[in-house]
């Protein structure tokens, strides 16, 4: 039976905004299986037939990432850089899967984008090369397969750079290197690549006009804004768990480096504003893809 978090803690905002000495965001079963620790494996030892994987939402957490890449290695902590990470465009599975509230436009899903001078932590890990990337790609250039491009169709995949969280084991300036990531595209990249009648079905049938063409209105899928809290309160184990380790670090990225459609809104204050969003569970049939 689900442990009552409601009733042990303090208020929503209290649990999600601060910190005591060991709080859990509300929603996060203390029965939650726990996580393994940061990876101390450099990345170079998963060799060439490997591709480092940047997670920013639901890949946060090492759990949720090996529903998507069981066979992973080396998870761990990064930081990507000149990008930020927004609330922005809708996702047509949220549609499909009933979880999203076209009323209250609480139906956007997670990208980043390019802006120079922002960063925001991420998951790194590493996943063999099966089918992710195409198999014409010139030397050492990431082109991403059509398999990936259809798990991850609306986004721009490309790799970015970024440098590995500095830890106990590591001092001085971080090497800075590259990683895959989903990244915003454009409604015209979409129709091209896949077409009319893809984008029709996938968006204008849910009477979405635009993908990514968001400046104003839309609001984060609740189930899946708290699928990606708990994802990174939920990076490192409960027994380590602390607000100066690997789960606060992630944890507080997450609520402060995260913006809205406006780019100016923290999701730390949104949910300041709408702690409600913390009790949406999503339905039974997707409990375990959605909770962190």
């Amino acid at each position: 039976m689900k442990v009552n978090i409601i009733a042990s803690l303090l208020s929503s905002v209290a649990v999600v905004t601060g910190f005591s000495s060991h709080t859990l965001p509300i929603g996060l079963n203390r029965n939650t299986t726990p996580i393994s620790r940061m990876a101390t494996a450099d990345a170079d030892e998963a060799g060439d037939d490997h591709i480092t994987i940047l997670g920013f939402g639901s890949l946060l957490s090492e759990k949720s990432s090996r529903t998507t890449f069981p066979t992973l290695k080396n998870f761990r902590l990064g930081r990507v850089l000149d990008h930020r990470r927004t609330f922005a465009h809708p996702a047509s599975i949220f549609f499909q899967r009933n979880i999203a509230n076209l009323e209250t436009l609480e139906i956007s899903s997670l990208s980043v984008e390019y802006k120079e001078g922002c960063s925001m932590v991420c998951s790194v890990f590493e996943v063999p090369n099966e089918g992710l990337s195409a198999a014409d790609a010139p030397g050492d250039t990431f082109i991403p397969s059509q398999k990936f491009l259809e798990r991850e169709e609306e986004f721009e995949i490309t790799r970015v750079r970024y440098e590995e969280l500095a830890t106990s084991s590591t001092s001085g300036k971080q090497e800075i290197k590259e990683g895959v990531i989903c990244r915003r595209s454009t409604d015209e990249a979409y129709i091209a690549r896949w077409g009319q009648e893809r984008f029709q079905k996938n968006y204008l049938d849910y009477v979405i006009k635009t993908i990514w063409g968001w400046t104003e209105g839309i609001r984060p899928c609740p189930v899946y804004l708290r699928h990606c809290i708990l994802a990174a309160w939920s990076c490192d184990s409960e027994e380590k768990w602390s607000k100066d380790g690997v789960g606060g670090i992630c944890y507080n990225s997450f609520l402060d480096e995260t913006v809205m459609v406006d780019r100016a809104t923290s999701i730390r204050e949104y949910i300041d504003q709408y702690p409600e969003v913390m009790n949406t569970e999503p339905p039974d049939n997707l409990k375990e893809r959605y909770s962190g």
